[in-house]
């Protein structure tokens, strides 16, 4: 029977016809359940340990900060480096930090400390991680048409598990503990390093190792900088991530003191989010072309600071659930877009060092913002916390419409 290419199904599921994305998107989905049950359950087990809205804050502000300041020498190395083998290092890896997490809670020796140092591990394990994915994302696709469909594809089964993974987890944590999250989460890392294992990856063009790394990182730095396009899109990811993606890390002051709930509760929010943002994922993956894009970058930040205003004004769980899926799809529409629209615009050969700074936009600045919001839920309370963070997102996107909207 032959498939009707212009069909919804078909625009939708496109990019799977390549047999190593096919791969790679099966061997994803089961591992990011496992990670969104992981992070879950970190912030809980802070909380439950310390009951310190600061260190809510300070757990994943130290498990990103090698994200902030190792992410443009990491593009660089990626750049000369095969990201095939790099990507399947950094699953392994993963891996086995998870299961280290639940070593140290089954045995009992789990301290906050501890804790921390792991996030930290994990931390530089994702500052290589990142950039190294995202650029070998076009090596798993052979004809170019489909990236587009593949970006938006990958963002749609991350968002997916972020819907199924944060409900699980928060119902095996009040059962099992949170050590159970853990083991769950390394277990779940051989469906992917299989996958990437099996795979029969066409070499790549790389940067000549003759040339300097200082070189290497400059010429990073102009290419990406000098263009109004890729900055823009830059900075304003920067911000929304700062001010906007913080109000994760808050979730469980929201869902003990503010909506009088349990684990549970902090897993129906996150999912909700999810939820909103598999939505946007999957609008931009049925899309055929790049026209548009960049309105859409700009109304990204839009939505999602519309609806962490109203997170903060809500006292019910469900007027918070709705408005959490108009969070999710204002995060994943901007995100999802300028990983899009960056990938278009680079040149193969400068691809790792552009989509570090991406990381460094997008995973650098949450640290910041954790600490930020931290400091400030200490001070303020988490919901006039998480409604200035709306506030600026609102204005940012304001400021950066009319240079992302012109973009062709």
């Amino acid at each position: 029977m032959r498939l009707n290419t212009d069909s919804k199904f078909y625009l939708l599921f496109r990019s799977l016809r390549h047999r190593n994305f096919r791969l790679f998107f099966i061997g994803q989905s089961i591992s990011l359940i496992g990670t969104w049950m992981q992070l879950l359950a970190v912030s809980w087990l802070v909380w439950r340990m310390t009951h310190d809205p600061f260190l809510l804050g300070l757990v994943p502000f130290i498990g990103r900060l090698p994200t902030l300041f190792l992410a443009p020498l990491v593009g660089a190395l990626v750049d000369r480096w095969d990201r095939h083998r790099l990507v399947t290092a950094t699953q392994v890896l993963s891996m086995l930090q998870a299961l280290t997490l639940a070593l140290f809670m089954f045995t009992g020796w789990m301290t906050i400390g501890i804790l921390i140092a792991l996030q930290l591990l994990l931390g530089v394990i994702n500052t290589v991680d990142m950039p190294s994915r995202q650029s070998f994302m076009i090596q798993m696709i052979d004809d170019r048409k489909d990236l587009t469909n593949a970006i938006a594809l990958n963002s749609s089964m991350v968002n997916a598990a972020r819907l199924v993974g944060p409900a699980i987890a928060g119902m095996l944590v009040g059962w099992l503990g949170e050590g159970a999250c853990f083991l769950v989460n390394g277990l779940s890392y051989v469906a992917v390093i299989g996958g990437l294992l099996a795979m029969r990856v066409k070499p790549h063009a790389v940067v000549d190792r003759s040339v300097s790394l200082k070189r290497t990182l400059n010429e990073g730095f102009r290419y990406a900088f000098g263009s109004t396009s890729i900055r823009s899109i830059l900075l304003l990811l920067a911000l929304a991530s700062l001010v906007g993606q913080s109000y994760v890390n808050l979730l469980p002051i929201f869902a003990d003191r503010i909506l009088k709930g349990t684990s549970f509760t902090q897993g129906m929010l996150m999912s909700a989010a999810g939820l909103g943002a598999l939505a946007a994922a999957v609008h931009l993956a049925v899309r055929t072309t790049v026209r548009g894009l960049g309105r859409l970058i700009a109304l990204g930040p839009l939505v999602m600071g519309a609806g962490l205003i109203g997170i903060g004004v809500s006292r019910s769980l469900w007027l918070s659930l709705p408005v959490m899926v108009i969070i999710g799809n204002g995060m994943m529409t901007q995100m999802a877009a300028s990983n899009t629209m960056l990938q278009t615009l680079t040149a193969d050969d400068k691809r790792g060092r552009v989509m570090s700074f991406y990381s460094m936009a997008f995973q650098g600045m949450v640290p910041l913002g954790a600490l930020l919001a931290g400091g400030m839920a200490s001070w303020i309370g988490a919901p006039w916390t998480v409604i200035l963070g709306g506030l600026c997102c609102i204005l940012g996107a304001i400021v950066f419409y009319p240079a992302l909207s012109g973009i062709r």
